[in-house]
């Protein structure tokens, strides 16, 4: 390096080492630039010599590209496993503090922003995060014609990345990158920049596209649902290419906390934490830029938690226009593949997505489950783990296994489940659903602004495909506001109880308990309210509901409230104002312990 660039590198890159006895911390601070700042961010992080360290970024913009960042091959769940390109590597920290003082991140082609593993006591605070080209398509919906299949689209130019190559689009055209197809694709009101009302999710793979005068792209494709004339298409490529990586990613990690963070725009989820314990999200958003032509922010989840323990705590946020849900939070169901000896048997990771995830360590408890029956069964205690592979792992226990252990079987991690807290948190404007929620220890969801395109609430344990582990036992979801929920073509309730189970299991067995539904505002355009499936103990109480007609009813003939095969429900003190023709509907199981009384209005 010449003396030169030497002296403008020390311009840009300010190293400070400060010493306070025990506290001692080394400082980096980061002084703004228009150069690419990969290389400059990534000299200081390799400089660091301390395991506490605290990186300041004076105000300002920083553009980061992939070309000299730093790579290694990662294990993401819920994303793609490969190569990435990591501009904060952040690894074995003891403490890491990371203040922006308001810095804007801009990010260019495929790169994985932060990466938190094996740290303790992680404050990021201050600081945005955008791509300066997103990695989807959109375009405005000009005509349909269903009988000759195909859909006339004006592709959006401005800050989008697209070419038409023999009839197929390329796209997002970043660095020599494009999808393999279309992929999902939902259309999206253009002024409320959200999904349009009735949509539904479509996987696109054109038999051709034209260019058409004007600008315009007709592709030629027969669909169940054509878009509305007018509506913003949006595109995201395949389901195995389409989620290279969260912004934020915390991975056996400890005690974080995020504080003003906005995420504009991620090539994944927002906030990913997996194998973490105590975790806190505050005053952190996931919206549009102000005047944005865009409707998408994340590809996937605006939050996501995935085995972790302590206390989560999400509060005062701002998710909006992601392409899944507000958050999901849930453990991971192994399938026995073999029982080795008395003590050791070989499990296997059964979806795709979470592929070489640690699903259990030295001294956790697991419970085991053994079909049909899809309760939590016999505990035992992990003494060694071998991994045999990203798909395989051999678990060694303390005691004897269960002597009816067979493969199909499933084991699921009881040390790692979180007690979680959401409050004062407006979701809205997204695919999918506010919040996912699966873990046994203790749920409140409160004074919370909803709007969702599917269910609002979602308990959804899978004993197959995702297989998402987490029967919830102590749920309380109390003083919220829901407006305009479940406006999906695709019929979903304001909140849903529904767990999927595979075949070889007991579709009778209760699975979700102890769910409490209090004092809650709900405002919809559609009938329902709640519909719950093997639940043991709802209490549905207080709340005051009004039938709205600002949006064209989905499912008119619904019911308010749907039970199947639950007990000990209550519908208790609650206030309907509207037309309604079906309140509430049971079966045979659940009136066995129905209470309904001191009700308005149904």
């Amino acid at each position: 390096m010449s003396k030169g660039s030497r002296i403008g590198r020390l311009v840009l890159l300010l190293i400070l080492f400060v010493s306070f006895g025990a506290n001692a911390k080394e400082v980096i601070e980061i002084k703004k630039s228009d150069k690419d700042m990969t290389p400059i961010l990534r000299e200081a992080l390799e400089n660091i010599s301390d395991l506490d360290v605290n990186i300041v970024f004076e105000k300002g913009i920083y553009h980061f590209k992939p070309d000299y960042a730093f790579e290694k091959y990662c294990f993401i769940t819920n994303h793609e496993n490969g190569l990435k390109r990591i501009i904060f590597p952040m690894k074995g920290f003891k403490s890491v503090e990371i203040e922006g003082n308001g810095a804007e991140f801009i990010f260019h082609g495929q790169i994985f922003p932060f990466q938190f593993e094996g740290c303790e006591n992680v404050s990021v605070k201050n600081l945005s995060i955008d791509w300066d080209i997103p990695f989807t398509f959109q375009g405005e919906v000009i005509e349909c014609n269903p009988e000759e299949e195909w859909r006339d689209v004006k592709p959006f130019t401005e800050g989008f990345s697209w070419e038409l190559h023999n009839g197929r689009l390329e796209f997002p055209n970043v660095d020599g990158f494009n999808y393999s197809e279309m992929g999902s694709t939902l259309a999206f009101d253009a002024k409320e920049q959200r999904v349009v009302h009735g949509g539904f999710d479509v996987f696109s793979t054109p038999r051709w596209i034209e260019k058409r005068d004007g600008g315009i792209l007709r592709f030629h494709e027969k669909l169940k649902n054509y878009p509305p004339v007018g509506s913003i298409l949006h595109s995201k490529g395949g389901k195995e290419e389409n989620r290279y990586a969260p912004a934020f990613q915390v991975i056996s990690s400890k005690n974080t906390r995020f504080e003003n963070i906005v995420v504009h725009s991620a090539l994944g989820m927002g906030f990913l934490f997996e194998r973490s314990e105590n975790a806190v999200i505050s005053k952190c958003g996931i919206y549009l830029r102000e005047g944005s032509n865009r409707v998408v922010t994340t590809i996937a989840d605006a939050t996501h938690f995935c085995n972790c323990k302590g206390d989560i705590l999400i509060e005062d946020c701002r998710f909006e226009n992601m392409l899944d849900d507000g958050t999901n939070v849930h453990g991971t169901y192994v399938q026995v593949d073999k029982v080795m000896d008395s003590h050791t048997v070989r499990v296997g990771l059964k979806h795709g997505q979470q592929l070489g995830f640690e699903f259990a360590g030295k001294d956790d408890v697991i419970w085991f489950v053994h079909k049909p029956s899809v309760k939590r069964a016999s505990e035992n205690t992990v003494t060694a783990v071998s991994v045999v592979n990203d798909q395989y792992i051999e678990l060694t226990f303390k005691d004897q296994l269960p002597g009816n252990l067979t493969p199909g079987d499933l084991l699921e991690n009881k040390t790692w489940n979180p007690t979680f807290t959401m409050r004062g948190c407006k979701i809205r404007d997204h695919r999918a659903r506010n919040i996912v929620l699966k873990t046994p220890l203790k749920i409140v969801i409160e004074n919370n602004n909803f709007s969702s395109m599917m269910s609002s609430i979602l308990f959804r344990g899978e004993s197959y495909y995702w297989f998402e582990s987490g029967a919830v036992e102590d749920v309380l979801i109390r003083n919220n506001h829901f407006e305009y929920c479940a406006y999906s073509g695709s019929e979903h309730a304001v909140m849903y109880i529904t767990p999927r189970l595979g075949a070889e299991f007991n579709q009778d067995e209760y699975y979700d308990r102890n769910i409490r539904f209090e004092n809650n505002t709900i405002k919809n355009f559609d009938n329902r309210i709640v519909w719950a499936d093997r639940v043991d103990g709802l209490i549905i109480k207080g709340n005051q509901i009004t039938k709205t007609n600002d949006a064209k009813p989905l499912h008119p003939k619904a019911p308010l409230f749907e039970f199947d095969n639950c007990r000990d429900v209550q519908v208790i003190d609650n206030v309907y104002k509207g037309d309604q023709k079906n309140a509430i509907v049971a079966d045979e199981a659940t009136k066995k312990s129905l209470i309904v009384e001191k009700n308005m209005g149904f």
